[in-house]
């Protein structure tokens, strides 16, 4: 393609689409990415539009399959950009990180291929690979500069991630991030808690504290209880009334984080444990360093400390060298648990990963027996779990996007204190994303819950008049036009507007 046709199509408005694939590292990740390219001119392409002048994948390298969706995606992709002069794709995050150049190599029709260190980089690659007209690779080995640290184009006006460290320092034998993200890195107390102020400022009630092992957070600083002291920093700030924290590690959950949690109001009783496997000989051969009954001793110190606490898990079913009596185990512990939820993985081979290689791997339909009879357990265990939730009356925060029937039931959703999703008829008074509704709990389903009386009380919040404030200025929005290219580098100064909002 020549220059004079790739020049044509950027005579206007630039339009941008991340697509995200993993974890919410990932998820928030894309968050940035979005801001890059805002910030360079791009405007983000219109829902279900499917005509984005640039597509960047944002990609997870964690699914034996995650390489066949990618270039399914991309050869879908191709013919698309052909057919249409300027048009660039990039791809980011994991698996680029882990392929490198065999991307280009499979899909040559790919203009940028950048890492999980430097997706900073993100417009001057675009920039770069378009007057260069040849694609552009380039991979960091370390972090550059903290992701925070970049432009941020968050998806909630109301709740926001907050990333307090990247990397992971464990040695998972079925992971393999981290070798894609990285030795852990902390980032100081201080700048965590100036961006919750700063996102408080902006509306922001709800925040979660993110990281690849949330919990072991100050080993980079020396800090051996800088998590609990986290926890109860962000008690003290004002305005803030939801904080959360995902994904910790059993190894490093100690009774000062359990005690916080407990002891700090605006800390919710929800707590994401990854459990992984019961048995003992498994969760050695994974290389996890807790073995049932230290796990179990958390679970019941969380309980004992904190009695409302929602509890949910991770399982893999058919690791390497898993018999019969080791899966027993797991569903001993998911009995004893009693998980108000669990995301359940069978286990596929991570290329790269020591476990990939091990003797022993489980036949697919032995897998799939078992994978149904942990679901149907666990199935079983979250209904009697939420049972106990009715004639309770809980407060509320009214959510945007959760509720897949709220149009055709014409009821709204929100989240209870424990993260449990809860449907509720509409009120009379007006009630927006953000707001807070109490109400009592009527009737219970595996996995949500449901009011069917009437709203007790609506409490109107900075949260929601922040997303009514962002909500309007995205209606408002002009169609830009932009006479060349998008700018690279610092954009220009602007008045603040409301904006807010792993393998473990």
């Amino acid at each position: 393609m020549s220059s004079i046709d790739r020049s044509q199509s950027v005579g206007g408005t630039r339009t941008y689409e991340v697509r995200t694939y993993g974890c919410q590292m990932n998820v928030h990740d894309s968050e940035r990415l979005s801001g890059l390219l805002e910030d360079a001119g791009y405007v983000r392409a219109p829902e279900g539009n499917d005509g984005a002048d640039v597509v960047v994948f944002n990609t997870c390298a964690v699914r034996e399959n995650a390489d066949n969706k990618l270039y399914g995606n991309l050869g879908h992709l191709a013919p698309k950009k052909a057919s249409r002069p300027g048009m660039q794709i990039a791809v980011g995050g994991c698996l680029a990180q882990k392929d490198r150049d065999t991307i280009v190599k499979r899909a040559p029709w790919v203009d940028v291929v950048f890492g999980t260190h430097n997706i900073g980089k993100l417009p001057v690659l675009l920039e770069r690979a378009r007057v260069q007209e040849e694609a552009q690779v380039e991979i960091a080995e370390s972090l550059e500069a903290f992701p925070s640290t970049l432009p941020t184009r968050r998806e909630s006006a109301y709740a926001a991630w907050v990333s307090i460290s990247v990397g992971c320092n464990n040695t998972c034998t079925f992971c393999i991030v981290p070798a894609l993200r990285g030795k852990e890195k902390d980032r100081r107390p201080g700048d965590i808690l100036a961006e919750i102020e700063a996102l408080v400022a902006e509306g922001v009630s709800e925040i979660t504290l993110l990281g690849q092992n949330v919990n072991a957070y100050g080993s980079d600083i020396g800090d051996r209880e800088a998590f609990s002291k986290l926890l109860r920093a962000c008690g003290k700030i004002d305005g803030l009334e939801r904080v959360r924290f995902t994904s910790p590690h059993p190894r490093d959950f100690t009774d000062d984080v359990i005690a916080a949690m407990a002891e700090t109001p605006n800390v919710m009783p929800q707590l994401h444990m990854p459990l992984q496997s019961g048995s003992d000989p498994v969760l050695k051969a994974m290389r996890r360093s807790y073995r049932q009954d230290r796990f179990l001793g958390i679970i019941e110190k969380v309980r004992a400390a904190i009695p409302h606490a929602a509890i949910s898990t991770d399982i893999i079913v058919g690791f390497p060298g898993e018999t019969e009596e080791d899966f027993e185990q797991t569903l001993h512990v998911v009995r004893e648990a009693r998980f108000a939820q669990a995301f359940t993985f069978q286990y596929s081979k991570r290329p790269g990963t020591p476990a990939a290689e091990m003797d022993g791997q489980i036949p697919k339909k032995v897998v799939q027996e078992r994978y149904e009879r942990l679901v149907a357990l666990q199935e079983e265990i979250s209904w009697e779990e939420n049972k106990k939730q009715v004639g309770r009356t809980l407060e509320l925060m009214v959510a945007e996007g959760e509720g897949r029937k709220d149009d055709t039931t014409h009821r709204l959703s929100g989240r209870a204190p424990d993260s449990r999703l809860v449907h509720f008829t509409k009120p009379d008074q007006e009630v927006r994303p953000g707001d807070v509704v109490t109400v009592e709990i009527t009737y219970a389903a595996p996995h949500h819950l449901l009011v069917e009386g009437p709203v007790l009380d609506v409490r109107r919040t900075r949260a929601g008049d922040a997303w009514e404030k962002r909500n309007a200025a995205e209606k408002a929005k002009p169609v830009g036009v932009m006479l060349g290219l998008p700018r690279i580098g610092a954009p220009e100064l602007l008045p603040a507007v409301a904006s807010g909002c792993g393998c473990d």
